[in-house]
């Protein structure tokens, strides 16, 4: 997910890695909030200059993401953790920088509490995506859905599948069967790049995907799948019934249910170009 986090009313681009559980931030944000400049990104070239004289490997380590700019279009941008961003802030001399070390703090605090206690991140998401102006119903499926996910990852995990890449080629195969595209692919019809593409489903693909993901945590459970190997051979098979269930709805309504469309504003909505 790529949310926008706001200090003392101050929007920071954010991103949260799932997978690695790490939350990304923008350098140029939080350097503009804690020194007050209207030239953030010389200030941040200068202090790469004067870090890398100094001999440290910070500035090394910073990634790139594309996130949105403020000409709404999306464009790479240097983020770092929270590790690196704490050890940015010691160079950046700002009476913010206490309250701000604060505030990293309570991101990850609340992200662990959502861990825990699952029901919180599902309010947050409620609350984001009525926000966003999507339909209770849309938002009703979208939660079925995500509960649905949830119980087949809970089943991956108790059956020996543990890596997150692992998770991922589950989830392609499943995709791929009942959609006929990777989940790449998928995200590239709609026009996404770090989006997460769930949230940009219409409710027909999120209907037929948690029917393929049902279908194949009741096919492994079935089977007693065991190991990356096994449970694949399960996701195809689930995959194949939405598949199926997919091309007889088609046949009878004329209309694709796999579509580019997608949630995005208008003015950066490549589909709809």
């Amino acid at each position: 997910m790529s949310p926008i986090k706001l200090f003392e009313e101050k929007k920071v681009r954010s991103y949260y890695d799932a997978e690695k559980e790490i939350w990304y931030f923008s350098v140029i944000d939080v350097i503009q909030i804690l020194t007050g400049t209207d030239r953030p990104r010389k200030y941040w070239g200068d202090l790469k200059a004067k870090l890398l004289k100094e001999g440290s490997e910070v500035s090394d380590k910073i990634g790139q993401l594309k996130m949105e700019a403020t000409d709404g279009k999306q464009r790479t941008t240097d983020v770092a953790d929270t590790e690196q961003l704490l050890r940015l802030i010691q160079s950046i001399p700002s009476p913010k920088a206490e309250p701000f070390k604060q505030w990293l703090a309570k991101v990850g605090y609340e992200r662990m509490k959502e861990l825990a206690d699952p029901a919180q991140s599902l309010d947050r998401a409620r609350e984001n995506w009525q926000k966003l102006g999507r339909s209770e119903k849309w938002i009703q499926q979208r939660m079925t859905g995500q509960e649905t996910r949830n119980k087949l990852t809970d089943y991956w995990k108790e059956s020996g599948v543990e890596k997150q890449d692992e998770f991922a080629l589950l989830t392609n195969i499943i995709h791929q069967e009942w959609t006929g595209l990777s989940v790449k692919k998928h995200k590239e019809v709609k026009g996404l790049e770090t989006q997460n593409l769930r949230d940009h489903m219409s409710e027909a693909e999120l209907i037929f995907t948690a029917l393929a993901e049902l279908s194949t945590r009741q096919i492994a459970e079935s089977d007693q799948a065991k190991g990356l190997v096994e449970n694949a051979k399960a996701s195809k098979k689930g995959g194949t019934i939405a598949k199926n269930a997919r091309i007889a709805l088609e046949d009878k309504t004329g209309k694709s249910v796999v579509t580019g469309e997608n949630f995005l504003p208008p003015a950066k909505n490549k589909v709809n170009e």
